[in-house]
Parts: C-alpha cells; structure tokens; sequence
C-alpha cells in the first residue's frame, strides 16, 4: 500500500504528489523495537525453540487466563522469525500511516492509542480462543496496525490512497474495505494462518477509544461553560436604589 496526496503544481495548480512520510520518532522507537525482538526470537529460536518464545510472550488464551497477564501487551512485538516478510509488511505500513497521526496527536497520545489497539486486539484474541478452545500462539503487530489505519481513515478522511499499489481510494473508503474483509474473515479464522479477529479487534478497539476521547473531551467543555456562565450571571437591575430629583 501506497499514497499519494493531491498537490497543487506551479504551472497547471493542480498535480499529484507522491512520496513516503518521514519516520516520526515514536514510530522510529516502534520499528526498532519490533526489529530487535525479530532478531532475538531469530537468533535464539534455535537456542530456546521458536515455539517457546511465542508461547511465552505471544498470545495464548488458556495462558492468559491462567496468570500470563503479559501476554496482550508482548504479542505485538513479535513476529514469524522463518517470514520476514510478516514483519517487513506491518512496519512497511506502520511507517506509512503512523508518522501522520504521531505529528497529529503527539508522541504521547499516539504510543498511547497504539497500545490500546494492540492490546485491545489481544483481549478479542483471548476471548475468541477460550470460545473456540484453541491454544495456537496469536503474535504480530497487525491489531495495532488496523488500529492505525482505522484512525487514518478517520483523521485523514479524505487523503488519496493507493491500495496495493494499484487501487487509488480515499483513506475512510479504505478504513471501510479493510474493516469489512476482517469482519468477514473473522468467522473463517480456523482455516486461515492470518488472526483476522485481531485486525477486527484492533479496529473496534481504536474506534470505541477514538469516540470515548471525543466523549469525554466534549463533557468536560461542556461541564467547564456551565461552570463559567454561573460565574458571570448578570442581575438585574433595581431602582429602588437610586435617588429621584
């Protein structure tokens, strides 16, 4: 996935851009720390077993209900240690989208928001494997990342995307398709290696918090005028007060 923005053109006043963001720091912070942990479960896999490392600090529901509390905040930080590609391809879009919204927010939000969808995602993993009765480690940063995109599609709504570098759509047409296809794929998860219950998570998590800010941002407005007008009320006036000639 690609975008390009419209841009205006110092002849004609109208053009397309194209180009990548520039990496924002916490996404830089982000994409080194899912880099490293790639090389750790790399180099140590054969050491400690590839299958450990993820059943330790990947998501496994009947773990996480048995203490492994960990788990849904570890997870996004691991990826397939035999396909790079699985972590080439969230950090490829992890930089595309996230250096946007980080200058959007700010770098505390957006680490903050990020996590929610990340962990978020964990917890719709947990539930739907305790549901199931399955024990496959769920890891990847893909729940964050659908997280991220949702957000783009809000915030960004109207931005020209190129989906697989083919497709041209506005960012919320985007946001839409991906959210129908994990909604979709969800309920094949059985057959299918990819955790589309965590793309759906990650999207219903960044969704519910992005309006819950929104919420209780207007709340505390409102709360805050009321507050003012009682402050400033005017009297009315009262001539008995005053002398007549």
């Amino acid at each position: 996935m690609s975008y390009y923005r419209h841009a205006p053109n110092r002849t004609s006043g109208s053009g397309l851009g194209f180009g990548f963001p520039p990496v924002t720091p916490v996404t830089r912070a982000i994409m080194i720390a899912c880099g490293i942990v790639w090389s750790v479960q790399f180099l140590l896999g054969p050491v400690f077993g590839a299958a450990d490392l993820s059943r330790v600090f990947g998501i496994v529901p009947p773990l996480v209900v048995r203490g492994y509390v960990w788990q849904p905040f570890t997870y996004m930080f691991l990826h397939s240690p035999v396909q790079i590609s699985h972590l080439l391809l969230n950090l490829l879009i992890l930089w595309m989208v996230g250096g946007d919204l980080e200058r959007h927010w700010g770098g505390r939000r957006y680490l903050t928001y990020y996590v929610v969808c990340g962990a978020g995602a964990g917890v719709f993993v947990t539930v739907a494997g305790l549901l199931s009765g399955t024990n496959v480690p769920t890891i990847g940063a893909s729940g964050a990342i659908y997280g991220l995109l949702l957000a783009y599609g809000i915030i960004f709504a109207e931005r020209m995307i190129l989906f697989m570098l083919i497709f041209p759509m506005r960012a919320r047409t985007l946001s839409w398709v991906l959210f129908a296809i994990a909604f979709v794929s969800a309920w094949g998860q059985s057959a299918s290696g990819v955790s589309y219950i965590a793309h759906l998570g990650g999207m219903v998590v960044g969704y519910l918090y992005l309006k819950k800010v929104w919420r209780v941002r207007e709340l505390y407005r409102d709360l805050r005028w009321r507050l003012r007008r009682r402050k400033f009320r005017v009297a009315p006036p009262d001539d008995r007060d005053r002398w007549v000639n």
